[in-house]
């Protein structure tokens, strides 16, 4: 049982769902990471999602543009993005994610990377622009270092897909909430808990189901935990605090706190 695994079945004997923070690794500057890392981790995150700065994050809206940017011009690297991860598992018993694209990862090569990874103590990686039918040495490189491959299913895919992906799919299932790039949204869509409750029955006893995109308020978070969801992930709501207080790291890291301790009480 990988250690993302652990943590689903944890919070499911407590009657609560996951909180899975994103932050993009390096934003404003690499050596502040692990410091929001603890902020977060403070706040009552479960597991934490560091994304990989791409100068192309096409899945990605304004905000996380700008701090992939920032990450970018700051020096962030894909073996120091692996290197803070390790720095922070090795302080918190809390499992790291890495969102990346594939670039990167086919750049430094299948092997090379999951081997880093695993030695970086990576727990799971997503990768949202590699389609499931492409992921066969993918998914058997981090199978041999005991990485989970966390895969994406959105609004549109069919029933006979989405069976395809939850196949492939370890430590919790992506669920795109809406069709788009991320971003901060006012309110959950009805067809977002329309669309966790089809997904469910792909899903259950066999993958957790955790949603993302635009989901940033705590009322968000009672939404989709009550339409069944396993866990949800939170990114823009958490960049937008970064990038307001760039100028006032105390602010920051006291918001990222504040407002993770919100949202991780209406997983409850």
């Amino acid at each position: 049982m990988t250690a993302i695994t652990q943590v689903f079945e944890k919070l499911k004997a407590r009657g609560e769902a996951a909180l899975i923070a994103y932050v993009t690794a390096g934003d404003p500057e690499p050596h502040l990471t692990p410091q929001i890392a603890e902020a977060l981790i403070k706040g009552g995150v479960d597991i934490l999602e560091l994304g990989l700065p791409f100068s192309d994050p096409i899945a990605d809206g304004p905000t996380i543009q700008a701090a992939s940017i920032r990450a970018l011009q700051a020096g962030t690297t894909p073996k120091k993005v692996l290197a803070l991860a390790k720095e922070i598992r090795s302080k918190h018993d809390v499992p790291v994610v890495v969102m990346t694209y594939y670039n990167p990862v086919f750049r430094m090569g299948l092997p090379e990377f999951f081997r880093l990874a695993k030695k970086c103590l990576v727990g799971g990686v997503i990768v949202p622009d590699l389609p499931v039918e492409e992921a066969e040495d993918y998914k058997k490189a981090a199978g041999k270092c005991g990485v989970d491959t966390i895969f994406l299913a959105a609004p549109s895919t069919s029933n006979e897909r989405l069976q395809k992906i939850v196949a492939c799919s370890s430590g919790f299932l992506y669920l795109v909430s809406h069709f788009g790039v991320t971003g901060e949204r006012k309110a959950v869509e009805d067809s977002t808990i329309q669309l966790v409750k089809r997904v469910l029955p792909f899903t259950s006893g066999k993958v957790p189901l955790a949603v993302g995109f635009g989901i940033s308020k705590p009322e968000h978070v009672k939404s989709v935990v009550s339409a069944g969801a396993d866990g949800v992930i939170v990114g823009s709501a958490f960049i937008n605090i970064v990038s307001r207080n760039l100028q006032n790291l105390q602010q920051m890291l006291a918001e990222l706190e504040d407002t993770a301790r919100k949202l991780k009480t209406a997983t409850m």
